[in-house]
């Protein structure tokens, strides 16, 4: 059976010295000729021509001479082709390739920098601007970050007095001729679009395609604010808090458990690739899909992630901020503390994907479908769907009566309008508006994606 490591072919083409690159590029491996896919011996005839030849062929196209020998069982020859790793990037003919799994890739564009970067042991945010001055950067969210630390005991308290410079240097994010590498740009740049093609976090709320586009939002702000803003775009515009008590006090936490959301999008600005596209989140009614560009480290595949590992950043320098400020885990430990607070409150575990290029979160939403689906009559307990409350999914179902009718047709044309502009259309006090708001939300017809002070209103039925 191939693996990362292993390669089986019945006889040699030239065109296999490409493997020779993907191996040495990765963890090496070994390239057997006179080998079907399974791994059985089925020989080849011509093995003096390949060991005369093969070594000469390999350091013409790859510069390297892997170790090469001629093997015999059962009366059968065939040989296996040694390649080390190596240290530094080797190309095959002018092309960059890559063991991943038990596949060859070429790299191109953005996957082929982000390959010799890490292959000379650079990074990407490590990267300086001699055109950047102090003046590119915010104050004020340098501040914020020192507060973070502080809160999170990972600065002294002291660091509070520091100037903005002098904590840029801390962490390394001035060199030593005191250049602004790309890290201290995009998190504490006032303007990160200077310094990145696409910085942007961006979020659209959807219908019932791709095409049916409701709501949309553009995120570019410094990194370091970023978690915060998008967490807030999403609790005032795109997800619902569905409200319970505990004792007396009302609590209105998201449908989705805040820190393992939290988790997911600071990984995935840790973790992007900056040379591509933007990062873009999905939200439908169903489900919430978060794609993010770049793919994950050589050797890593999606279930590495699911198990112990190693903390393996793209972007090394943003994710000691991050981690300082305590906005991330460290070890490798992120996925776990998702999946345990989902588990915790009963919901659908996040599935992760590879796919176009990048990495793709997929959360269900359990506790907004538990809403839709009491508006149709369908019983859920709390146990179904985690904290959610019974009197919000389990009412009977009714036909609305006729001024709830005009706030359902008032909605379709505004989603944002509030009760008082409601009341003035419909020329009755607030008062009787927001009981009827209320009304309609435990009847199932409307749901307010937001909080309760911002948001829009969502018709999920009209009788």
């Amino acid at each position: 059976m191939e693996t990362q490591n292993i390669e089986y072919k019945v006889k040699w083409k030239d065109e296999y010295l490409h493997y020779i690159s993907g191996f040495a590029n990765a963890g090496g491996g070994t390239l057997f000729i006179g080998k079907d896919d399974n791994g059985s011996i089925v020989g080849i005839d011509n093995a003096e021509y390949l060991l005369e030849n093969l070594p000469n062929k390999a350091v013409q196209a790859t510069s390297i001479v892997p170790e090469i020998n001629l093997l015999d069982e059962n009366g059968k020859e065939y040989i296996a082709i040694h390649i080390k790793p190596s240290e530094q990037p080797v190309s095959c003919n002018g092309k960059y390739y890559l063991r991943s799994g038990s596949t060859l890739q070429e790299l191109n564009g953005a996957a082929l920098t982000d390959f010799l970067m890490r292959k000379t042991g650079k990074s990407w945010d490590a990267t300086t601007r001699p055109d950047a001055t102090m003046d590119d950067i915010d104050e004020t969210a340098v501040a914020y970050f020192v507060r973070c630390a502080v809160k999170e005991n990972r600065l002294d308290k002291e660091a509070q007095s520091d100037t903005t410079e002098q904590t840029l240097k801390k962490l390394k994010l001035i060199d030593s001729n005191g250049q602004l590498t790309l890290a201290a740009l995009l998190l504490f740049g006032k303007d990160i679009e200077q310094w990145c093609q696409m910085p942007a976090f961006r979020i659209g709320r959807f219908g019932a395609s791709q095409a049916d586009l409701i709501i949309q939002d553009n995120i570019v702000c410094p990194l370091i604010r970023m978690p915060e803003t998008i967490i807030s775009t999403l609790r005032t515009r795109y997800l619902v808090s569905p409200i319970h008590y505990e004792g007396l006090r009302r609590v209105e936490p998201l449908e989705i458990p805040e820190d393992a959301l939290r988790e997911i999008i600071c990984n995935a600005i840790v973790h992007r690739n900056y040379t591509g596209t933007f990062t873009q989140m999905r939200v439908w009614s169903d489900s919430i899909e978060l794609w993010n560009f770049g793919t994950l480290p050589p050797d890593f595949t999606v279930e590495t992630l699911m198990q112990k590992h190693e903390s393996v950043p793209r972007n090394p320098l943003v994710a000691k901020v991050f981690y300082m400020a305590g906005f991330i885990e460290t070890w490798g430990r992120g996925y776990e503390k998702i999946y345990n607070a989902f588990r915790q409150e009963k919901l659908t575990e996040p599935v992760f994907q590879q796919v176009r290029g990048g990495f793709l979160a997929s959360i269900r939403r359990d506790k907004f479908i538990a809403i839709q689906n009491g508006a149709n009559g369908t019983a859920l307990s709390p146990d179904d769907v985690g904290s959610l409350s019974v009197d919000v999914v389990s009412d009977v179902v009714r036909q609305p009566t006729e001024r709830q009718q005009k706030i359902i047709k008032l909605i379709q044309v505004n989603p944002f309008m509030s009760a008082a502009q409601m009341s003035q259309v419909m020329s009755v006090v607030p008062r009787t508006v927001q009981r009827e708001l209320a009304a309609m939300q435990k009847q199932g017809f409307i749901i307010h994606e937001g909080n309760t002070s911002a948001g829009r209103w969502v018709v999920l039925r009209q009788g």
